[in-house]
């Protein structure tokens, strides 16, 4: 436990305060389905950018990358140039094209409907095979936030686990509930400039007391030459073509996340995405590198050293050894930032799911669409309890559990997504094929051991899911005037 003061407590309540204030507001502002999903696709590029980048790294970022790179040493650099490439290639090849084809579509205001749509997918198999897998794998993401926050609170305030947990549950859950789309948007906005304003100085200021690069390196040094190859894990054996594609196809994840792909939907405008790329990728840039350096420097300043799935506290610690209160207050929000910014716009994706591709598809009258938002903020609670009991193992790892739910979203969805922007061939029997392949490969590669099935899940659910898009394209391709209607939507 680091020692909380006056002002670390402060801190914590005003920013709490913020945030559901953030939420009231954007209550008022949310009249129908689409304000509550999309925002009615208002989004700036500021908004856009950062919100997106937010979401997507979680509380991962300043938790579960810092302790890997402590864990790791330079093995850190294969897991953060993987997302690098992939968060920019996501921006650059799916992000105009669906924007407009959702658009295009009806106005398709979820992933699951945006598919159906594409593929005239009357059974409804689609729909829900996709809302399935979004359930399951964003509850286990969700939970990922929520033991992270569990960390969070117990090693600041040394509060119980369950209590810490329970704690930040209690208030995502308060303005996602609330302000739906805008508030998770808005809110994740602030979130991701208070992350990024807290990883960069903490690095900053742990190089500076570590003795600059050279100081960092000689600690890292210390004990053997393996920390400071990224070719070698920690023991000196070598790292291997498995280890190396493990760690950068993490970087395939990112084609398949729903709730990136939501802020890719809302965007006022596709002439906003060019700036809107440039911001993100200056935020992702900065940010990883400087999660990657806290690892390195917190190696030779943390004494003693951590372990086991305490060193997902390395950037807890430093702050608190190498930060006046205030600041050290201020930085520690930036992981409860970390952690909101991403669980709320999983429970909004999954909610969605329930409600909207669930309960509005097999409902025998389409309701209305007070009774969706209505329907989806009380899923956005009873989502929250399933993950929270998911989270209540106090050895949780904050990365274990966003590698499954990230391979298993990015199997299922990112080849799907891709072909269907791409491909006027691809048929609605190979959506399936894909998505039914992608998922189910990350749940049964994940249980097996040795070998090549020590390879990263998502590596190889992602490529036989492509394969099953394809094949099955080819066997059962569209009907020649689907094509023709794929095309008007401008797909291809």
């Amino acid at each position: 436990m680091v020692e909380a003061g006056a002002w670390v407590y402060a801190t914590f309540v005003a920013y709490f305060v913020l945030m559901l204030a953030i939420g009231v507001a954007a209550w008022r502002r949310t009249a129908n389905l689409s304000d509550y999903f999309l925002g009615g696709r208002s989004l700036g590029r500021w908004v856009t950018a950062l919100s997106t980048q937010a979401s997507a790294m979680s509380g991962w970022l300043l938790l579960g990358l810092p302790g890997f790179a402590y864990a790791r040493g330079l093995n850190a650099l294969w897991m953060a140039g993987g997302l690098l490439v992939g968060t920019y290639l996501n921006w650059k090849l799916v992000a105009r094209r669906l924007r407009e084809a959702s658009a295009d579509l009806d106005d398709s205001l979820t992933l699951p409907v945006y598919l159906e749509r594409r593929f005239s997918d009357r059974s409804g198999v689609l729909r829900i095979a996709s809302a399935g897998f979004i359930l399951i794998f964003f509850t286990v993401y969700t939970a990922s936030g929520l033991a992270a926050g569990g960390k969070l609170f117990e090693a600041v305030f040394g509060w119980p686990y369950l209590w810490s947990a329970a704690a930040g549950a209690a208030v995502i859950v308060g303005y996602t509930f609330l302000g739906g789309f805008l508030a998770v948007s808005w809110t994740d906005t602030v979130q991701g400039m208070l992350m990024w304003f807290a990883i960069t100085i903490v690095a900053v200021i742990g190089v500076v007391a570590a003795g600059g690069p050279a100081g960092v390196s000689h600690a890292m040094s210390l004990s053997g030459n393996a920390m400071l190859s990224p070719w070698r894990s920690p023991d000196g054996t070598a790292l291997g073509a498995i280890g190396v594609l493990s760690l950068t196809g993490w970087g395939l994840g990112y084609f398949g996340q729903p709730h990136v792909m939501a802020r890719f939907m809302a965007i006022r405008s596709v002439d906003q995405i060019p700036a809107a790329l440039r911001i993100a990728m200056t935020w992702i840039v900065v940010a990883m590198l400087a999660a990657v350096v806290v690892g390195w420097v917190a190696y030779g300043l943390l004494d003693p050293p951590l372990s086991g799935a305490d060193t997902e506290k390395a950037f807890i610690v430093l702050s608190a050894q190498l930060l006046p209160p205030i600041v050290d207050g201020i930085c520690l929000a930036g992981i409860l930032a970390a952690i909101m910014s991403t669980a709320d716009s999983q429970l909004l994706v999954a909610s969605a799911a329930f409600a909207e591709d669930l309960y509005g598809r097999v409902a025998r009258r389409r309701p209305s669409q007070a009774r969706l938002v209505w329907f989806s903020r009380f899923s956005v609670a009873g989502i929250a309890i399933v993950a929270f009991l998911l989270a209540m193992d106090p050895d949780s790892r904050v990365l274990d559990l966003v590698a499954y739910a990230w391979a298993g979203l990015g199997a299922t969805f990112g080849p799907a997504v891709l072909l269907s922007l791409y491909w006027r061939g691809m048929s609605r029997a190979g959506a399936i094929a894909g998505i039914l392949t992608g998922g189910l490969t990350v749940m049964v590669w994940s249980r097996l051991d040795g070998g090549w099935f020590d390879l990263y899940e998502l590596v190889p659910a992602f490529f036989l899911s492509l394969v099953a898009i394809v094949a099955f394209s080819l066997l059962r391709p569209p009907p020649a005037h689907r094509t023709r209607a794929t095309s008007r939507a401008r797909i291809g």
